[in-house]
């Protein structure tokens, strides 16, 4: 919501010092710029990009207008999940969590964090990993390296869209000038109309100069940062993950291997020592 709540204050601020000024929004409303300069960035991102990163983004414009999953509770779930899968297999040998990474939606463990659950990926990138530890005899460097090779390709996949998009906020102030040009062209041709009539025809010709800019850097330019900002937080949850299971890997006991990833967490939803030791406790 909070994007939402960024453009509304852009063009409310946009809006509101042009009517102070004097001016009139009717003024900046002329649909034939907005279709040039809208379909012209529209069709060079088409070009430019995948069928994938193109419905990506069309996806991520409505995740935006909701909260991110990620925060201090959805940390201490994914946490306490591990605790418990480390400590199941400790206590009753490796195998004995074959059935909760095999088949996690019918697993007693993971069926106590379903916001951990729903993420499907997530779940697949943990019982990937749980089963290579359990079933080869991986060395922890290993282990890591692997995890890192994988979460560089999930960050590269998932940051097609925000870069796309940044790209197309970059050509926006293009695409502005082409459509001013081409209202100066038409305003030509009236050369000979008063001056009343040419300056209203030059004045709409740059308000094309003035949609682009407003685009770039009040809409689109904004919402890619927002994007990348929301792909950051997801690839924090992995690193997460990724040295509790390597902590695991070199023989630390549960809670020790659930503390190293608490570390890695951002300090702005980091558990306390005592908050992520109370939840497991509970658990």
């Amino acid at each position: 919501m909070l994007i939402l709540l960024g453009w509304i204050i852009v063009l409310g601020s946009v809006g509101g010092g042009f009517i102070l000024a004097g001016g009139e929004l009717y003024a900046l409303w002329h649909p034939h710029e907005l279709l040039i300069i809208g379909g012209g960035a529209a069709g060079a991102f088409v070009v430019a990009n995948t069928g994938y990163t193109a419905r990506a983004a069309v996806m991520w414009f409505g995740r935006l207008m909701l909260p991110s999953r990620v925060n201090q509770n959805y940390y201490m779930d994914v946490l306490s999940l591990l605790f418990d899968l480390f400590a199941k297999s400790r206590r009753e040998g490796m195998m004995a969590i074959e059935a909760d990474y095999e088949e996690p939606n019918s697993s007693s463990v993971f069926s106590k964090y379903p916001s951990v659950l729903i993420n499907q990926q997530m779940t697949v990138f943990i019982c990937d990993y749980l089963r290579l530890v359990t079933s080869g005899n991986m060395a922890s460097h290993e282990l890591d390296n692997l995890m890192d090779i994988e979460m560089d390709t999930m960050r590269h996949e998932r940051e097609a869209p925000a870069i796309g998009l940044a790209r197309v906020a970059d050509a926006l102030p293009g695409f502005g000038i082409v459509a001013a040009v081409m209202g100066i062209v038409l305003s030509m041709a009236s050369i000979a109309e008063p001056p009343e009539v040419l300056g209203g025809k030059v004045a709409a010709a740059l308000v094309g100069t003035f949609t682009g800019i407003l685009l770039a850097y009040g809409i689109i330019g904004p919402a890619s940062n927002a994007i990348q900002n929301r792909i950051d937080q997801e690839m924090d949850v992995y690193q997460c993950i990724k040295a509790c299971v390597v902590a695991s890997q070199n023989g630390m006991p549960p809670q020790l291997a659930v503390e190293f990833g608490r570390k890695t967490i951002p300090t702005h939803y980091r558990p306390t020592f005592a908050q992520l030791d109370q939840r497991v406790r509970n658990r």
